[in-house]
């Protein structure tokens, strides 16, 4: 196949992030169908969905830099396989065996192929357009999972084969985007030529406050999805009383059109700024789910989509800027690995927990301990954002 332009090699990398991203929620919509028909319970849907971040964590310890030994293309093409394998043995599942190996080889391919891609749409941008890129690169990120909550709600609701359906849909635009991206260059000039090897993740001890204020940050967004991911549906069916799947996914939709619009502000405000508005408005959303219980307004379920998808989108892009900023130049990439480690190490706990407290008490039940636990949370954020801010002002006035 003929080597792909410069700009259709952007465009199919930009169609890798957002297919990892599709991946990565595309049962979102499903979960209800899997316990109403298999009579699966809350706790095993947290399973199913916390085996994707579990299969991800050693990928980002293990193969973090491989795309940088055998090329982004090599990289990219060896996690879409994963996810098509992973989308697969969904639409081949019979029993919830299969769904937790088809998640843990979605979370391998994603791991795989998202930073490569990500990468590679910095390296087939203009240059000086890397922040065009960056901004791309979140939009088409929130695009991936609208999609998994458009076409797994409209599907599950108007099409046949509602439990394997969408997962044809994603596995057939898996194959397509694997095709595009056979031509993309073998190698680019950013890449070393040294043999790969498996490199721990070091942080060092003067940036280990700013570590644990940018990490934290970071986790809370991946908390986030852990609440709104496997849970939104029922949320959105149970509490909000939507019996329209395809509202329901569009309803949920707005928690990915929300993050896309808050990127670009984010980039704008102060860093320190952005932080404390990122904690608020994760605090709010995570409450304004437990008001949709005590109200069952869909109105206010759309609210706290919304909420849930501005604050993600501070909370990553501070968290990730804190990393960025202020960390050891030659430590850089290992911290940002650290932070990516503890999202998804909170985001595989959290997630189990709340199906737990689900199938236990409920799910009012597990809203109101979710939200105090996440509220917590999201206050030590504050509160390491604003020491480490104080002690690099003091370090900036020493000096």
């Amino acid at each position: 196949m003929r080597s792909l332009s410069e700009r259709a090699s952007f465009w199919t990398a930009g169609a890798v992030v957002a297919l990892a991203l599709w991946t990565s929620a595309c049962p979102t919509m499903i979960y209800p169908l899997y316990q109403a028909d298999w009579g699966i319970t809350s706790t095993t849907v947290a399973w199913i969905f916390a085996a994707y971040p579990i299969a991800l964590i050693p990928v980002l310890v293990i193969f973090g830099n491989l795309s940088d030994h055998i090329g982004r293309r090599a990289a990219i093409l060896l996690g879409l396989a994963a996810e098509l394998a992973g989308v697969v043995l969904f639409i081949l599942a019979r029993d919830v065996t299969l769904l937790l190996v088809g998640r843990a080889f979605m979370g391998l391919g994603v791991g795989l192929s998202l930073s490569p891609a990500s990468v590679a749409m910095v390296e087939f941008s203009a240059a000086g357009a890397d922040k065009r890129a960056g901004a791309i690169g979140t939009a088409v990120s929130a695009l991936g999972i609208a999609l998994a909550m458009l076409v797994g709600g409209g599907l599950s609701q108007y099409a046949p084969y509602p439990l394997r359906l969408t997962f044809v849909v994603l596995a057939l635009t898996i194959l397509a985007v694997a095709f595009f991206a056979l031509g993309l260059p073998r190698h680019t000039p950013n890449e070393t030529r040294s043999r790969w090897r498996i490199r721990a993740i070091v942080i060092p001890r003067g940036n280990r406050w700013i570590f644990a204020a940018g990490s934290i940050a970071f986790a809370s967004s991946f908390m986030l999805g852990s609440l709104v991911l496997p849970l939104g549906a029922r949320i959105a069916h149970q509490l909000a009383r939507s019996d329209n799947a395809l509202l329901t996914g569009a309803l949920l939709s707005v928690f990915a059109v929300s993050i896309s619009a808050t990127a670009l502000l984010a980039k704008r405000l102060n860093l320190w700024t952005a932080v404390i508005v990122g904690a608020v408005f994760s605090a709010g959303a995570v409450w304004l789910f437990v008001v949709t219980g005590t109200t069952h307004a869909i109105v206010v379920f759309f609210l706290a989509s919304a909420c849930a998808g501005i604050g993600y989108s501070f909370n990553f892009a501070g968290g990730l800027t804190i990393l960025n900023r202020y960390a050891a130049p030659h430590h850089r990439a290992s911290m940002v690995s650290g932070g990516y480690l503890v999202g998804y190490i909170s985001q595989g706990i959290g997630a189990p927990a709340l199906g737990a407290i689900v199938t236990a008490g409920g799910l009012m039940s597990a809203l109101v301990d979710g939200a105090i636990a996440f509220s917590v949370v999201f206050a030590i954020s504050l509160i390491g954002a604003s020491i480490v801010r104080r002690s690099l002002r003091e370090a900036a006035t020493v000096s």
